[in-house]
């Protein structure tokens, strides 16, 4: 046919113009990388100063609550990333565990997307796990480190035999499942090290557990659903009753409750859409 464009090539072209890959099946149809949409947005809305959109944002920033461990006591709802950079900040590190593409058939042909693994954690006790999928890498991986902060749980540590020394695994046997992978967590003697596949093995490290015995059952192959089944296991930790915790627990007021009257002055909910505009 006379009409029909000629094929891409790369002689001639600038380096980083043509793109191979997984962008030759779909032919893109206008929905590709080109367009400049989203690029560099992150590096723009960090420079800007936190504007805490809900009451939780609002009492951290004012340093009402002191700590994380207040808003898991209470069970509060995490919605904005700023509150765990306020308390982990520079301890807080991350690791992509894995980038892969995945497409979706439509009439125009095929539209890949890229989907980004991002595991977190400041090594002493905190650890998130997230998942995102984007046109781009990049805001794949900046859309996962965000999901990952607001994912990030306590992680509750414990002794294999005698309680010396600083906690250094697991307190009890726990079991996560996602998919058909199992993964099951075992307290271990003081030098075991992390014995566990490198999946699981990076998310225990960022958690903070020294020794532990792991076992794992179904397609742990799927790395997805093999790190979720492990984030499941150690977020499971504070779950199990141990006769340490019999004691009862002396609730005070929630943060809500307690700074009712500083919020009511102090905490305008139009004014954070004002400012996100």
């Amino acid at each position: 046919m006379a009409d029909a464009a000629p094929a891409p090539t790369t002689e001639g072209a600038p380096a980083g113009e043509f793109r191979g890959g997984f962008g030759g099946r779909g032919r893109g149809r206008g929905r590709g990388r080109g367009r400049g949409r989203g690029r560099g947005r992150g590096n723009k809305d960090g420079d800007k100063e936190w504007v805490p959109a809900t009451k939780l944002g609002r009492l951290v920033k004012d340093m009402k609550i002191k700590s994380l461990e207040e808003i898991y006591l209470f069970s509060l709802p995490v919605k904005e990333f700023e509150i765990i950079d306020y308390f982990l900040g520079s301890t807080l590190k991350d690791e992509v565990l894995k980038i892969m593409p995945v497409q979706k058939q439509t009439t125009a042909g095929q539209r890949t997307r890229f989907k980004a693994i991002v595991a977190l954690g400041d090594f002493h006790g905190h650890v998130g796990l997230g998942v995102k999928c984007s046109k781009e890498v990049a805001t794949a991986i900046r859309g996962a480190i965000i999901l990952g902060k607001l994912s990030i749980v306590p992680v509750r540590r414990g002794y294999w035999g005698n309680k010396l020394g600083a906690p250094h695994t697991i307190p009890c046997k726990v079991t996560g499942k996602c998919g058909s992978s199992s993964m099951r967590l075992i307290p271990a003697p003081r030098g075991t090290g992390i014995v566990a596949a490198p999946v699981p093995k990076k998310l225990l490290t960022m958690a903070g557990i020294e020794d532990v015995y792991t076992q794992s059952v179904g397609a742990t192959s799927t790395l997805g659903n093999f790190a979720k089944a492990t984030f499941f296991a150690i977020a499971k930790t504070y779950s199990f009753l141990t006769p340490d915790l019999w004691k009862e627990t002396v609730f005070t007021k929630s943060p809500y409750e307690e700074f009712t009257d500083y919020l009511a002055k102090n905490h305008d909910p139009s004014s954070s859409k004002k400012a996100a505009a």
